[in-house]
């Protein structure tokens, strides 16, 4: 196994269990204990862990962002439940941007089945899932490869979002936070972001339901002009009621089930 993907899966594991023990992992992946805690020496230099006593947590610096690999394995249910929300929101036809987030690969994953679509994305990984789609218009931002990420950020990308105008532009964050709006972790995503819901007449943020209630490092967008918010899960009332006071709609699975029982 590749030092990288040792890294990876201990990231993982830190995200389900939020503490990890040298002596554990050491077992789990057949390695010295030293292997593990250079491992976790350089984890914390870039900043994703804090080692302690014996082991490690999880950072709370949330400014760290965890690689797109790990992301795309966590909260998979949930992503796929708002990848069918999305997929309900976009016609034959439409041109739409989606971000370099994990669960915009569920989106376009689930976006398969429409025709003569038009797609902007700085996602490596939305525009190889979409590489056997015929019938679509199919553009990729260009830019810079952010290490990690599968996503391509910088000057050009945002240049060459300027020239374009969609229907719908769906994005994800980080946290959604009752003061600061919807947040990122990382300046140079927030900053493509906030292009992209420039180029949108529609724009809508795709978060799960984990999201709600946190704050990361920087502010993508406040609520208002927002169009809509889709979740896998309805939130707490007091959510409810202050996106409705920003114009903004909730949609969420249990709206589908409530149409088909009515």
């Amino acid at each position: 196994m590749l030092a990288i993907e040792r890294r990876n899966r201990i990231l993982a594991r830190l995200r389900a269990e939020k503490h990890v023990v040298v002596s554990e992992l050491a077992k789990q992946f057949e390695v010295s204990e030293e292997t593990i805690r250079r491992d976790l020496d350089k984890m914390e230099k870039e900043g994703q862990v804090v080692k302690s006593y014996g082991g490690a947590v999880l950072s709370e610096n949330g400014a760290a962002e965890l690689p797109f690999v790990v992301r795309k394995r966590s909260n998979v249910a949930e992503k796929q439940k708002i990848a069918d929300l999305a997929a309900s929101l976009v016609s034959d036809g439409d041109a739409i941007i989606l971000d370099a987030s994990s669960t915009a690969v569920f989106i376009a994953r689930k976006l398969k089945t429409k025709k003569n679509i038009t797609l902007i994305t700085n996602s490596v990984e939305v525009l190889m899932e979409l590489s056997d789609v015929t019938g679509w218009r199919i553009l990729s931002t260009g830019g810079t490869l952010k290490e990690n990420s599968c996503a391509l950020i910088g000057p050009q990308a945002e240049e060459m979002l300027a020239s374009y105008h969609v229907g719908k532009v769906i994005l994800s964050c980080k946290g959604i936070d009752e003061e600061g709006g919807f947040s990122d972790s990382n300046d140079s995503h927030a900053s493509l972001k906030r292009k992209m819901l420039a180029c949108g007449s529609q724009k809508i943020f795709a978060v799960d339901s984990s999201k709600f209630g946190k704050r990361s490092f920087i502010e993508i967008s406040g609520f208002d002009g927002v169009d809509a918010v889709l979740t896998d899960r309805r939130p707490p009332d007091h959510w409810v009621k202050l996106l409705a006071s920003h114009g903004v709609e909730l949609l969420c699975p249990e709206d589908s089930q409530e149409e088909e029982t009515a």
